[in-house]
């Protein structure tokens, strides 16, 4: 729990036990079957290290033949990676908490509010988690702190000195998808794994990376002036305009009532919230996260059609998947919560990346990895012309 004086401004505990109370266990699979997409996950994810590297030319240490970095695979059900998110919410969110903590007022009216506050924010975050875990069918993970049910890779030592993540592949979710689409399993597998190794491959290939996006949330956050309980309000109405008040709604009331409550001029909420020094940093994230999103796919189709069989069909059907959603609660869902900005990563990043490798070639695209200042910003990423004439003329002239 992330608590001052016994009170806790947001119950964590409580958002797992709400969030593995609403999440559905996902498609029936056998014993034996479950065990086998273990095995073949864990086998594609082995085996896409050496795809995806070989395809970037990224390996950190400058070893080609043994790019080492140690991070674990972790293959999750629905229920584990509610549990690794919230303890990367933990992680991540303490000073902010620590902030919210110190203006709740004193006294043991002050200390009411934190604990029913704490325990409604609990309940609403582990509803938006229950949503969001049934989507997800892989992350590279790299805040939280190592436990025994989320070990870490090593820590380098010296400059630049970054905690290695782990790698989340969530087994149910991938299997539902892979249904719905009706496609080769196998393929859609090892394609999957291929994006969700790319990830892996960025951060532990850039070792200032994890700690440069990790100073910018923290950037981020301490510009909040929101005071607990606004914070909290806030986080009712998100959950509460596709949930109804219990949690109960059917999803056709819900849809109607999610379109009503998303903002009019297509912002999401966390929009709503931002000081203008927020804006700025989020435009540089903005950035990055297109630049990680759009890599992962540009990578995942350019190994594809070597490894990946039937990767043009699965790139057909999960793009259309993925532009329509799984309905209209959906879709109202994705843009009150900001996912569609998400969606719009993917597409402008890999075009982006696309231009670059076209313009300058893949050596000439990773110099995009040398530090932050040359990463692109948000507007170089729907204008990549501008990031080669920025970063290839500083090269040259230097």
């Amino acid at each position: 729990m992330t608590s001052i004086g016994g009170s806790e401004m947001v119950d964590w505990n409580l958002a797992v036990a709400t969030a593995q109370r609403l999440t559905r266990p996902g498609p029936e699979v056998s014993r034996d079957q479950a065990r086998a997409i273990v095995a073949e996950l864990r086998g594609h994810a082995q085996d896409s290290e050496a795809h995806v590297r070989g395809f970037t030319r990224m390996y950190g240490d400058g070893d080609g033949d043994t790019p080492p970095h140690g991070t674990p695979v972790l293959i999750v059900d629905r229920a584990g990676w509610v549990k690794a998110n919230v303890a990367g919410f933990r992680e991540v969110l303490k000073p902010l908490l620590v902030k919210m903590q110190a203006r709740r007022p004193g006294g043991p009216g002050g200390a009411v509010l934190g604990t029913v506050g704490g325990k409604v924010t609990g309940v609403e975050v582990g509803m938006l988690l229950s949503f969001l875990s049934s989507r997800v069918l892989g992350q590279y993970e790299t805040f939280a702190p190592p436990t025994r049910e989320l070990p870490a890779g090593p820590v380098k030592p010296g400059p630049g000195e970054s905690r290695a993540g782990r790698l989340l592949l969530v087994a149910p979710n991938i299997v539902q998808v892979e249904r719905e689409l009706d496609v080769d399993p196998h393929d859609f597998r090892l394609w999957v794994c291929l994006h969700e190794e790319t990830h892996r491959t960025q951060f532990s290939a850039v070792p200032w990376l994890r700690d440069h996006i990790e100073g910018e949330i923290q950037s981020f956050l301490g510009e909040t002036e929101l005071d607990a309980s606004t914070v909290i309000e806030r986080v009712r109405q998100a959950v509460q305009s596709f949930t109804g008040a219990n949690g109960t709604k059917d999803e056709e009331a819900a849809s109607q009532e999610a379109a009503a409550e998303a903002p009019d001029d297509g912002r999401s909420l966390v929009d709503l919230v931002q000081t203008p020094t927020q804006r700025e940093i989020l435009a540089r994230l903005t950035g990055v996260m297109s630049l990680l999103e759009g890599h992962a796919d540009y990578v995942m189709d350019g190994v594809g059609p070597e490894v990946v069989p039937s990767v043009a069909e699965i790139r057909e059907k999960f793009s259309r998947r993925r532009a329509t959603g799984a309905g209209r609660l959906d879709q109202a869902l994705r843009r009150l919560l900001g996912l569609d900005a998400k969606l719009k990563q993917y597409r402008d990043g890999e075009r982006f990346v696309r231009a670059v490798v076209d313009e300058v070639g893949m050596d000439g695209f990773n110099k995009v990895w040398t530090s932050p200042n040359t990463l692109p910003t948000k507007a170089e990423i729907g204008k990549p012309a501008e990031w080669v004439a920025r970063v290839h003329a500083r090269t040259s002239d230097g």
